[in-house]
């Protein structure tokens, strides 16, 4: 016979500080942050001592008790909940039956530069939660080192941006509230090449790439997609880079831009590593 939910009220002061979580002031005080989702938090239960709490509905912890019993293992509290308790838990329109009470993941930005990073995407201004996650999934894809998210970009644990990087949150360092200037000033002196993508950029990536100058270490600084980076940011870069349009597409989004950027460092520095 299935396990009866223990939580069976939105009252209950469990789900009310779960839910809170949904508002940045009280991620902050807290440090802590909702991940939504099977595969978010089965990461989030790999990764050490970050999940907190979960709460299943009955269903979802009989579907998924490989990852119930791995939150378990790791030493989070368990909860079997109502449906209608993870709905109003929940930030998704419809909730998949898990929710996880996570930590905070951001390291501070002296600890990227203590790595030696070779691949580093920058964050400035960005300010779409989804465009944030985004980009961390494609950084995370394309082996990158680290994330950085300047003081003027979105929230790293907006529940838009946790969704969006698919589990990505708990695989690469992610340095937050760093002024670009120190973001740049910091990696230039690990000797990390600086390229800022614009599509207004003097520099081609496919002539880059013919150039043989992206085998090095490199951070690229990719802005708000609306208005893009502005002068001062661009003047920091050792080069300002568009993606070429090939055909008749008026741009791309950011992300599928930063994913081309980062792809093509990737590669190049694969094909320097094996010279």
């Amino acid at each position: 016979m299935p396990a009866a939910p223990e939580l069976i009220s939105p009252k209950s002061p469990r789900v009310s500080a779960a839910r809170r979580l949904a508002k940045r002031n009280f991620r902050g005080k807290e440090r802590l942050f909702l991940a939504e989702g099977p595969q978010a938090v089965r990461e989030a239960a790999g990764h050490g001592q970050t999940l907190v709490e979960l709460f299943a509905t009955v269903d979802a912890a009989e579907r998924y008790a490989d990852i119930v019993g791995e939150a378990r293992a790791a030493g989070a509290r368990v909860h079997l909940a109502d449906e209608d308790v993870i709905a109003d838990i929940s930030t998704t329109v419809t909730p998949q039956g898990l929710v996880g009470v996570c930590r905070f993941l951001d390291v501070p930005f002296e600890d990227v530069l203590a790595a030696r990073p070779r691949l580093v995407a920058v964050l400035s201004n960005v300010r779409d939660p989804g465009n944030a996650g985004t980009v961390l999934r494609c950084a995370d894809a394309a082996g990158a080192d680290a994330v950085i998210l300047t003081d003027a970009s979105v929230d790293l644990y907006n529940p838009k941006s946790v969704r969006a990087s698919v589990g990505s949150h708990f695989h690469l360092p992610v340095a937050v509230g760093v002024p670009v200037e120190q973001a740049v000033r910091g990696l230039k002196g690990e000797g990390v090449r600086i390229l800022a993508a614009d599509g207004a950029g003097e520099d081609d990536l496919d002539a880059e790439l013919d150039k043989g100058t992206m085998g090095t270490p490199t951070a690229w600084i990719f802005g708000n997609e609306a208005w893009g980076l502005p002068e001062e940011t661009r003047a920091l870069a050792d080069a300002v880079v568009r993606v070429p349009i090939h055909g008749r597409a008026e741009s791309l989004n950011l992300a599928t831009a930063a994913a081309v950027c980062l792809y093509a460092s990737a590669r190049a520095q694969r094909a320097s590593s094996t010279r």
